[in-house]
């Protein structure tokens, strides 16, 4: 029996305000457990909680660029649980009336567009974390997350790989760092996502029973874990079993997921209105107000690299997935005007240097006006291709710009006919199998001879006029 995945992602964003939802607390990350905490988001009796207008412009933002419809009147309401790190005993999230619905992301996997549609997005606050004891059985809860702004972001059951998800995540995560609401770090779970996988008979249009799977912090883990998860799921199925709905937990480390608890309905969270929250009233003119302020999206800039600069579209994916990588790609050219060179150089050596040091493109030793002083060095035959290479590496070591380290180092690139003809005859002189070779039909042989050139020169000689010199000795 062949089966089909249904995939549907939930996908918590925090919000890069500088205090929680709904008190003055700090949001910043890393601080001694306990100390941004107040009564209000320690949910001490007689507090009131007052929304911060920042969060809801930056959901509002959100909304604009996924194409929700936002609405003019949305509600808070309590999501009723006891878990340790709850200390009110309830979320403050929304439901029945969150601030926006019906948007939609758009995907590209293997070169087949597809749209994703957004059933939701809603505002609430973060729960606190426990800390467990390596040693004893013991646990902590540090509060300071503890009313930190999220946006919950749900998609509709469209997703129909592991594939698909990842590049669904990967796009979210980059409309939200363009916009320059969260910042997308998963490892410290400012960027979370469960997924709902289930399978059904190819072919069928009813929903098979779902699994919630937790504990996703990569976007591989991610992909991994759907991707078991459909595995297990179907082996359940043809051994003539029952899918259980509940949520599983993802271990790395086993590549596997274990169950964690039977899967909870809406119902069994006792959502009600939360009486100290007043309906949030969004009218046009604040809607209009916050669309004038939205930068150029991935999509936009995505296309305005093929158009404008004639970049391959694999090119404009990778420089515009990262805003400040595209941002580094247009400082170049203002140094250097032209495109696919530097796109080759950012995607090729300077990406490669920043993944192997683990590096974001904000941390680059090489600043994008000194790459684009090297290009524009290459370009006028100052020195070779093969020298850049080195140059480039100092660069990264140093700091320095390419010009003083050609200087420094010696580097010009050797462009005299005359005496590179009296190295071209030096290196002849010595091949006489190799000219015979030549002679013989096996043209080929030409890259030898230039490479003892350019070794002879230390890679100084110019290429080209290597190339033209040979050919004219050994054709002539």
């Amino acid at each position: 029996m062949e089966f089909e995945s249904v995939i549907g992602l939930e996908v918590h964003a925090q919000l890069k305000t500088k205090t929680k939802i709904f008190c003055n607390c700090s949001t910043a990350f890393g601080a001694a457990p306990n100390t941004h905490t107040c009564p209000v988001c320690l949910g001490m009796p007689g507090v009131l909680p007052v929304l911060n207008r920042k969060v809801v412009e930056y959901t509002i933002r959100m909304a604009i660029a996924t194409h929700c419809e936002i609405a003019r009147e949305s509600r808070f309401a309590r999501k009723n649980y006891f878990y340790p790190d709850l200390p009110k005993g309830y979320q403050i999230s929304q439901y029945e009336l969150p601030i926006a619905e019906f948007g939609h992301v758009d995907i590209e996997v293997n070169g087949d567009k597809k749209r994703i549609e957004i059933l939701r997005i809603h505002m609430e606050e973060d729960a606190g974390k426990l800390v467990h004891h390596p040693d004893r059985p013991v646990s902590m809860v540090d509060f300071n997350r503890t009313g930190v702004p999220l946006i919950e972001i749900v998609s509709q059951p469209d997703i129909r790989s592991s594939e698909e998800a990842g590049t669904y995540l990967r796009q979210l995560r980059s409309i939200l760092r363009y916009l320059d609401i969260c910042d997308g770090n998963m490892e410290e779970g400012s960027f979370r996502c469960d997924a709902n996988v289930s399978i059904m008979p190819k072919g069928s249009d009813t929903f098979g029973t779902r699994a919630e799977l937790k504990n996703l912090n990569s976007f591989k883990h991610v992909e991994k874990a759907i991707q078991f998860e459909i595995e297990r799921q179907r082996e359940v199925i043809m051994d003539g079993d029952e899918v259980v709905q509940e949520t599983r937990l993802w271990d790395p480390a086993k590549n596997i997921s274990t169950p964690m608890r039977g899967k909870e309905d809406a119902h069994d969270y006792r959502y009600f209105p939360d009486p100290d929250l007043l309906p949030l009233v969004v009218d046009e003119e604040w809607i209009d107000e916050v669309k004038a302020t939205l930068p150029e999206l991935p999509d936009e800039k995505r296309t305005r690299f093929v158009k404008d600069y004639e970049l391959p579209s694999y090119d404009a994916d990778v420089l515009t997935s990262v805003k400040e990588i595209a941002d580094y790609f247009e400082e170049c050219l203002k140094v250097f005007p032209k495109p696919k060179p530097v796109s080759n150089w950012v995607m090729g050596s300077l990406l490669g240097l920043l993944n192997a040091e683990g590096k974001r493109i904000e941390e680059s030793p090489i600043s994008a006006s000194h790459l684009g002083e090297l290009l524009k060095l290459i370009d006028e035959e100052v020195i070779s291709g093969k020298i850049a290479k080195t140059v480039f590496e100092e660069m990264a070591q140093t700091g320095k710009p390419p010009q003083a380290i050609v200087e420094e180092k010696g580097l010009v690139q050797v462009t005299d006919v005359s005496a590179i003809d009296v190295v071209v005859s030096e290196v002849l002189s010595r091949s006489p199998k190799e000219i015979e070779d030549y002679k013989a039909g096996k043209k080929k042989v030409i890259g030898f001879f230039v490479g003892q050139v350019m070794k002879a020169t230390q890679g100084k000689a110019n290429p080209k006029i290597v190339n033209e010199v040979l050919r004219e000795k050994l054709d002539g």
